[in-house]
């Protein structure tokens, strides 16, 4: 891996190297961490690499960290760029996408 960066009290880790930008998620992820998100998700798509998020050890996704996955993988597939997730959301965050009507935005299909 080219480089692991984990923000300063952000439980997001990116890891790069010359064909994969890997994010993980750790914990709750919300809008309190929106910006460092946003800029971790920008530097992986600047990369030009394939983008591929781990939700694993998430507890908790809000609708801002939804939105930026989404925003995202629309950018990503703009780009040509592959786009996914390493693994299906887990059961308490697919419930709470499904109350808010943004599960389709969630699925583990590459983006490309």
């Amino acid at each position: 891996m080219r480089g692991v960066q984990k923000e300063h009290g952000v439980p997001v880790t990116l890891e790069q190297n010359e064909t994969l930008s890997l994010l993980r998620f750790e914990g709750a992820i919300d809008i309190s961490l929106a910006a460092e998100l946003k800029t971790l998700l920008l530097q992986a798509l600047g990369s030009g690499c394939e983008v591929s998020v781990s939700i694993a050890a998430a507890t908790d996704l809000d609708v801002t960290a939804v939105q930026l996955l989404w925003a995202a993988a629309r950018e990503a597939k703009k780009a040509g760029v592959g786009f996914s997730l390493t693994e299906p959301p887990s059961r308490n965050i697919s419930a709470t996408l499904d109350e808010a009507g943004l599960q389709q935005f969630l699925v583990p299909v590459d983006a490309r």
